[in-house]
């Protein structure tokens, strides 16, 4: 038999809608064996069993030994029965001992007692199981299909993507290498607790410099491990995860089945089934996040939802989406909390959603959409922000929102307001060298040849004599361009020119002497803007944190609370701890290292941006030390300077008019802050909000076309059966 296939294909059996266990121990096992190992092993999260952990595992492991050794008396022969009933007895152990090496145990408060005792015993029956295995068949075959089943997962981050890695990936390979075909899940132990132990990551949450959240919708559970707190999603990653683990499409299929209803009238509920599919992939990654959720008293383990972008300035589709997508997920994990809260006290809350939406700054609708769902204990994470002006007006909106909740006695959740620093980067770049490029151009009289030339040379096949120009541009969409102006723009994207310091662009720029005669003289000039336009983002976010949450202006904000809203201090103080700053879309290591912070702050990462990251923290020389609390560091006044001459950075680092009154009633210092920022009717149409959103629209189109497409496949067959 094929142990391997048997146990990657395993499906987990339907939870009853009750849990009937009597005991810890007997839930575990009941859960793992109908095939919910990692619940099974969550449920253990518990701050009650601190002292009494070591006593259940050993509950745990006599009831898994004598289902082990039955089938080793009564079946000398392999089913497929055995097999599962063995795997999953294997799955459940190591999936508590990651817990127990993870950030997983801190969060609960397991002694070392709890954690070195339930270790050993668990080390001690993987062993003997595996001997036992190899007493029948010369190898543990179930114990190793168990564990390479473990690192296919790891593998499949960014599978799809056959140019970059992810860090988890990345680990998986590692630990693939160690492993052991005499004693696979004791060595895959010993190779995961090293990977843990050794991460950046997992280093820097456990010294308090920052909390993390993964820029990508799969493997939640092992950056869990980690100390990652939050997941950020938004229409392409959603897309992405189900390209990525193509066994979310016949997820979908099967829901499709079993509800039927969603098959009447498709054309007409497109969003609606869009919406299905997305939260059949977002579901699980609440799942991972609920034990953070609970054991943090949902400060954090909240999971972000990208609202339909087709309706993202409309006020009332925004907070009815939310509202439909907020109620079917509290209706879904009022079932699944009863088993991974077995066992907590009664008054704990069940089923509440850890998710937050996603509200795109697009328009100022933005403003009324946030202080809504904040007002109902609804989290919200503010997307598409670049600038100062947005992101300053869309926390005072949480401010009120969530000040109005607390009122009524309703507990609010952590919420973010996104900085997406390496988008507004990269918008900024695009704009600095469309200028170059034009510049270059200005005194030729073959404008178009030349520019083709070019974007030959950078990767855009284009015909000088062609009237229309057609690429991708870097953004998720493809832009056609007309005349002279719109073919800069197009050759001038991200998609092209990822770095100032392109050589292309340095010897074209030569050519025409603009900054330079030679290549080495405009290639040191675009080295001084690169490092001057990457910090662009990293100069926001500072900006925004200095005014709400450093030390200087935190206690001004608290007292602006409890005046403005007749509040109680700690529910003030709730409140503010509530709000981070979550800078995005990175584009190098030092996007994070520079914006670490010990409040208010969770980074979220993209994949093989994590991997940059872990890299460069294992280079000669590198001091983590040094960017404690780097958000706080005084930026560069020359950097600054020249930025300036950009008019789309003084609208992404000024104030608005309002917004300065503001501040300064409450007393935060921004005599030096300008009052040239974007304004509210202008958020719709600043360059890096335009080009997310029409990538936002395009990917959300597409995969609600994909969506729509096996919906109406399932209902052919359904009508035929």
């Amino acid at each position: 038999m094929n142990i391997l296939e048997i146990v990657l294909k395993a499906k987990p059996r339907e939870l009853p809608e009750e849990p009937k266990s009597t005991d810890h121990a007997s839930h575990v096992v009941e859960l793992a064996l109908l095939g919910y190992p990692e619940l099974a092993a969550d449920s253990l999260l518990n701050p009650l069993l601190v002292g009494r952990l070591p006593s259940i595992i050993g509950d745990i492991v006599r009831k898994l030994n004598f289902i082990f050794e039955k089938t080793y008396w009564n079946e000398k022969s392999l089913s497929q029965d055995k097999i599962l009933k063995r795997a999953y007895a294997y799955d459940v152990l190591i999936e508590i001992a990651i817990n127990l090496y993870g950030i997983e145990r801190d969060w609960v408060g397991f002694t070392d007692y709890d954690t070195i005792e339930s270790l050993n015993h668990i080390y001690n029956t993987l062993t003997r199981w595996e001997e036992l295995e190899a007493s029948e068949y010369n190898k543990p075959q179930i114990a190793f299909a168990v564990v390479k089943k473990k690192i296919e997962d790891m593998k499949k981050v960014m599978s799809g993507d056959p140019k970059r890695i992810g860090m988890i990936a990345w680990m998986g390979e590692n630990i693939e290498k160690r492993l052991s075909e005499e004693n696979p899940s004791v060595s895959f132990l010993n190779a995961i607790r090293d990977e843990i132990k050794s991460n950046i990551y997992y280093i820097m949450y456990r010294k308090g410099m920052c909390r993390f959240g993964n820029d990508y919708a799969i493997g939640l559970r092992w950056l869990r491990h980690l100390g990652y707190v939050q997941v950020s999603t938004n229409p392409q990653l959603a897309a992405i995860a189900y390209r990525d683990d193509p066994a979310l499409w016949e997820k979908l299929r099967e829901y499709f089945r079993t509800h039927k209803e969603l098959l009447k009238n498709i054309d007409s509920r497109k969003d609606e089934l869009a919406m299905t599919a997305t939260m059949l992939a977002l579901w699980p990654n609440m799942e991972v996040f609920r034990p953070v959720a609970y054991l943090l008293d949902f400060t954090d383990g909240m999971v972000s939802y990208q609202l339909n972008p087709n309706v993202a300035n409309s006020y009332e589709g925004s907070v009815r989406d939310a509202v439909t997508i907020y109620n079917s997920t509290q209706e879904y994990l009022e079932k699944y909390d009863k088993y991974l809260l077995w066992g907590w006290p009664l008054d704990i809350e069940r089923g509440r959603p850890n998710i937050v939406f996603k509200v795109a700054a697009s328009s100022p609708s933005a403003i009324d959409i946030t202080r809504k769902l904040e007002s109902m204990g609804i989290g919200t994470n503010n997307t598409v922000t670049y600038t100062v002006s947005q992101e300053v007006k869309l926390i005072l909106s949480k401010l009120e929102g969530m000040a109005e909740a607390v009122k009524k006695g309703i507990k609010t959740t952590k919420n973010y307001e996104t900085n997406m620093g390496g988008r507004l980067d990269d918008h900024l770049r695009e704009v600095f060298a469309a200028r170059l490029i034009k510049k270059a151009l200005e005194n030729l009289e073959n404008k178009t040849e030349k520019l083709a030339e070019l974007a030959n040379s950078l990767g855009l096949n284009v015909d000088a004599e062609s009237q229309v120009w057609k690429g991708p541009t870097g953004w998720g969409w493809d832009k056609e361009a007309k005349t002279l102006d719109e073919k800069i723009q197009l050759v001038a994207s991200r998609q092209y020119i990822k770095k100032l310091t392109n050589e292309k662009l340095a010897e074209f720029l030569a050519s025409q002497k603009v900054h330079g005669t030679t290549k080495e003289e405009v290639m040191k000039f675009l080295e001084e803007w690169e490092k001057a336009i990457g910090m662009s983002g990293t100069l926001v976010a500072r900006r925004v944190w200095w005014i709400f949450f450093h030390p200087e202006n935190r206690g001004k904000w608290i007292a602006y609370l409890i005046s403005n809203f007749n509040i109680e201090p700690e529910k003030a103080e709730e409140i503010l701890n509530n709000i981070d700053l979550l800078p995005a879309s990175k584009r190098k290591p030092m996007d994070t290292y520079l914006t670490l912070a010990r409040n208010n702050m969770t980074n979220t990462e993209f994949p093989n941006h994590q991997l940059n990251v872990l890299k460069t923290s294992r280079e000669p020389g590198f001091n983590l030390d040094a960017y404690d609390n780097a958000i706080m560091k005084s930026s560069e006044e020359e950097l600054v300077k020249k930025l300036y001459s950009l008019e789309d950075f003084i609208k992404a680092y000024e104030l608005t008019t309002d917004l300065k009154n503001i501040l300064e009633k409450v007393g935060v210092d921004v005599r030096n802050m300008g009052t040239n920022g974007l304004n509210y009717e202008d958020w719709g149409s600043f360059g890096s909000a335009v080009k997310t959103m029409n990538g936002f629209t395009e990917a959300y189109n597409v995969f609600r076309d994909k969506v729509v497409k096996i919906a109406k496949e399932v209902a052919s067959e359904v009508k035929t059966e």
